[in-house]
């Protein structure tokens, strides 16, 4: 992490961060000389190898502590293995970024290779006084000359050799100093299972450049193709990913404005209140200088509350900024400056790392700070004997303070409104009687359906918030509720909706008999008989219930859900429905 970042963060000074500097090319941030072997991490920073395989990698704890409640014979092991279980992958922390990245089952040694650097590595070289470049084929000589054909850096032994072979003497040989004013000095890059063989074309299945060699080996009957034919289709893929990315850091830039104006507005205005409340309490005694004091503390306390809430929105944001600020700039210099086949050999890496930035949920709303007010007028109570007045009022809303109530927080019927009110309360507890704070509400249904209810959040000017929705679905939902962008006390809330409520289709009675007029074809749900051929209910006879029932379904309850469902009646039940409406 930069000092300047941690730097603000320790005295909470409210001046913007200085800008970070911008990393050599070519040389590692580590240890600070020219890359050696470069590796890329999947956060999209280079190091040395020999440095990143000196950081401490860290892994499951479970696995590796000796402290565990498993015996000593070493069982534990063998029930691990006798699961099937490997070691968890090995990790580590980026020392520029703190990012945890997983390292390849190959470790150190399995992540790709950054040309680029290598590229950046030679120009800075090149350019430096006295700073020698290795010969590319005996690799013990300083080179002193390239020759352009194979792009190989020469020293004069073996460019003596290379002239006199008859397959490259009529190459041309430059000199080194005279590529100093080279931004771009391509070298060949060799097949890792084919030293000998150079890494020309694309394998579509693997999704890796492959060469000759693996075509007619291990990449047989693969679809392949020439690095420079595919380039533009892979290529295209990371610069959408690119252009993304970049509108991402644009709105994450202008969140970080916002920010600051609010942040220099809060100050401004807390320093104004702060001077009403000093101009008021002049002209009082030692009572009213210790109620000044009061106010000032409460005035303080107020202003921290909301300056921690803007510093942790900016810290959080800040460091997003500066990931997706590393990828882009990554990206574009992998994209202007690299070769086919660092593109090819990268873009792996760069999509996965633009993606996951690309997925951060972020609410760049900052709160504004323009309703704290000073009321001279407000009583605040005794003060040695004395009648005070004057207030700080609209104390912060605290979210893990604020509840939610109503009678249908639990569950509801389809088609019907849900009413539910939220109170608002500070950090102590105590409920607000203001309003304006910035309430969201979000209602999902668990299948995913959209359009299923939409909140609708009004603002009661007293501290409390009505919030109303219909869901037009039944089934579970989750409804989120936020005040300042942070979750309230027992958000998310779960709701089931059931189905409509079912009207009863009968008569509520006292058997068919009565409510019949005698008609002995009058039946009844409830399945009572009468002797005589009456195919319905009667008092005291049998499969009566006792008591008034309903015809349709036999529920005993006046005020009840009918339990049948027309739509799943059979020929048997809908005759029972046919009651006394002749």
């Amino acid at each position: 992490m930069s000092d300047s970042r941690g730097e603000d963060e320790r005295d909470g000074s409210p001046e913007a961060p200085a800008a970070p500097k911008v990393p050599s090319r070519s040389r590692c941030p580590l240890c600070g000389e020219l890359f050696l072997e470069p590796r890329i991490l999947p956060c999209l920073h280079t190091f040395c190898t020999a440095c990143l395989g000196r950081l401490e990698p860290f892994s499951d704890l479970a696995w590796h502590r000796e402290d565990s409640d498993s015996s000593s014979d070493g069982s534990w092991l063998w029930g691990q293995q006798q699961n099937h279980l490997s070691p968890p992958a090995l990790s580590i922390l980026c020392p520029v970024c703190d990012a945890e990245v997983d390292l390849p089952p190959g470790g150190v040694e399995g992540l790709p290779t950054d040309h680029l650097a290598l590229n950046g590595v030679l120009l800075e070289a090149l350019q430096g006084a006295g700073l020698g470049v290795a010969c590319d084929l005996c690799v013990d000589g300083e080179a002193v000359k390239r020759c352009q054909a194979c792009r190989v850096c020469l020293c004069q032994f073996c460019c003596q050799a290379h002239k006199r072979q008859k397959k490259t003497a009529s190459h041309a040989i430059v000199e080194l100093q005279d590529l100093k004013g080279f931004t771009r000095l391509e070298k060949p890059i060799q097949c890792p299972s084919h030293p000998s063989e150079e890494l020309k074309l694309f394998c579509e299945r693997c999704d890796s450049p492959v060469c000759q060699e693996c075509v007619v080996g291990a990449h047989r009957q693969h679809p392949c193709n020439l690095a420079a034919n595919v380039v533009h289709k892979h290529g295209d893929s990371i610069r959408e990913l690119l252009k993304a990315t970049q509108g991402h850091a644009g709105a994450l830039r202008g969140a970080l404005s916002r920010i600051e104006g609010v942040w220099e507005s809060l100050g401004r205005r807390a320093e104004a209140v702060a001077l009403e409340i000093r101009a008021f309490a002049d002209g009082y005694a030692r009572a009213v200088e210790e109620h000044r004091d009061r106010l000032l503390r409460s005035l303080e306390e107020l202003k921290v509350q909301r300056e921690t809430q803007l510093h942790l929105q900016k810290a959080q944001l800040e460091q997003l900024l500066l990931d997706m600020q590393t990828g882009v700039d990554f990206t574009q210099r992998l994209l202007a400056g690299g070769s086919d086949l660092e593109i090819l050999l990268t873009k792996g890496v760069v999509e996965n790392r633009l993606r996951r930035l690309n997925s951060v949920d972020f609410h760049p709303h900052p709160v504004s700070d323009d309703k704290i007010q000073f009321s001279p007028h407000e009583k605040a109570g005794l003060v040695h004997g004395y009648e005070m007045f004057g207030a700080v009022l609209n104390r912060a809303a605290d979210p893990t303070k604020c509840v939610l109530q109503g009678k249908d927080v639990g569950g509801t019927r389809q088609s019907e409104p849900v009413a539910l009110t939220l109170l608002c309360k500070d950090g102590s507890g105590e409920q607000l009687e203001r309003g304006g704070e910035p309430v969201r509400v979000t209602v999902s249904h668990k299948d995913g359906k959209d359009g299923v209810a939409k909140a609708v959040v009004r603002d009661n000017q007293d501290g409390t918030y009505h919030i109303s929705y219909t869901p037009e679905e039944p089934g579970k939902y989750t409804i989120s509720i936020f005040v300042r962008g942070q979750h309230v006390q027992g958000s998310p809330f779960t709701m089931a909706v059931k189905s409509k409520f079912r009207q009863h289709l009968g008569l509520f009675h006292c058997c068919t008999f009565c409510s019949s007029g005698g008609k002995k074809a009058a039946r009844c749900a409830c399945g009572g008989t009468m002797p005589g051929g009456y195919q319905g209910c009667g008092h005291g006879h049998k499969g009566h219930p006792g008591s008034p029932h309903w015809s349709c379904c036999g529920n005993v309850e006046e005020a009840s859900e009918c339990s049948i469902k027309p739509a799943r009646e059979d020929p048997l039940q809908r005759s029972l429905l046919r009651t006394v409406v002749l």
